[in-house]
């Protein structure tokens, strides 16, 4: 039997914020085990970590970090009920825990996290105390892990506040070149962070999603003509395309033929057609892409040069490197998204607390 001296009953009591008799009690029943007398205030309700678990957690924080070789990323989102306790240095010290278990261990879900050990005891029971502590349901609620495989590079960001974290791996031919891509991939982070693109490319779509997209697309323009129309101000075109999935090579030889009878209808000489042409098929092109703006990384504008989509980048970096530059994985997490937060009034709140 282990002594049951101060120390130990103060250790006790704060891993599980029960009461300091509590926690004597419940070493004694338990022979000195600190781990049984955890489990022991928990059977008896005493434990605030288990009153606390079955609140909603939305508010929170996500984490990541990048091995220094740039070969592997993590990201964690860990929720709590609100914001002041993700500010909070328990928490932001679980949160740093939690992000270096996954980064150096083969895990790749919150189940698998559970099972791993940190401070002497499994990640579940190592949680569970930190509930008691904080004060809050604290939920680990999902992880991403990328490898970057052979000549690829991974790198991740997220946002000053926590809230939106990102992963992107990129491949590319040479590994020289991989080495040299770190800060751009995570210049493509940051882009991703902050324009919310959905999927890497147009290829994520079928026809008939980019279809129904259409519709709304061009309703939404019309509305909006309508109070331009009012104000005397330009007019949106309204597209007859809306993606690069639309856009066959016959499409784009058609859309050249009519913008050479018109350079023809101008006077233009034929001698200059060749400068003038490109530029036109590009602003085809951009206007007839307005879905993969809105929800491809490859088809958005990036904000650091807002004249290129991010695929005319790559195009640009892989003609520098002498190499062919590609996205191949994409992860984004936004804090809390897809959980429905309660509200209650407070009248509500000293009901439920009266029983």
């Amino acid at each position: 039997m282990a002594e049951i001296n101060a120390q130990l009953v103060k250790q006790l009591r704060e891993m599980t914020d029960a009461g300091m008799m509590d926690c004597k009690k419940a070493l004694v029943e338990t022979n000195g085990d600190i781990q049984k007398a955890v489990e022991y205030l928990r059977e008896k309700g005493l434990s605030k970590a288990a009153k606390k678990a079955d609140r909603v957690a939305a508010e929170g924080a996500i984490s990541v970090e990048v091995s220094s070789d740039f070969k592997k990323a993590s990201m964690v989102e860990i929720n709590s009920e609100t914001d002041f306790v993700a500010k909070n240095d328990g928490f932001k010290e679980l949160s740093s825990k939690a992000i270096a278990l996954v980064q150096d261990s083969t895990i790749q879900n919150t189940e698998e996290l559970n099972t791993l050990s940190l401070d002497g005891v499994k990640f579940e029971e190592y949680l569970k105390t930190q509930i008691a502590k904080i004060g809050e349901n604290i939920v680990v609620r999902r992880i991403a892990k990328v490898q970057a495989g052979g000549s690829g590079v991974v790198n991740a960001y997220v946002h000053s506040n926590g809230r939106v974290g990102v992963i992107i791996a990129l491949k590319c031919q040479k590994q020289e070149n991989a080495a040299k891509l770190a800060d751009f991939t995570k210049n493509l982070c940051m882009h991703a962070a902050a324009m919310k693109p959905q999927v890497i490319s147009y290829h994520s779509f079928d026809k008939d999603f980019v279809e129904r997209e259409k519709v709304a697309i061009v309703a939404e323009l019309e509305k909006e003509n309508e109070e331009l129309k009012r104000l005397g101000k330009p007019l949106h075109k309204i597209p007859q395309y809306i993606s690069q999935l639309e856009l066959n090579d016959e499409i784009l030889r058609k859309q050249e033929a009519i913008f050479k009878e018109e350079l023809k209808a101008q006077g233009k000489p034929e001698k200059i057609w060749d400068k003038i042409l490109p530029g036109q098929l590009e602003r085809f092109k951009a206007d007839s892409t307005l879905l993969d703006q809105r929800l491809t990384l490859l088809g958005q504008f990036f904000v650091m040069d807002d004249k290129k989509s991010i695929a005319q980048v790559l195009e640009q970096k892989s003609q520098e490197c002498n190499d062919c530059i590609e996205v191949v994985e994409y992860i984004r997490f936004e804090l809390g998204e897809g959980i429905e937060k309660q509200t209650s009034s407070f009248a509500d709140e000293v009901a439920a607390q009266l029983g």
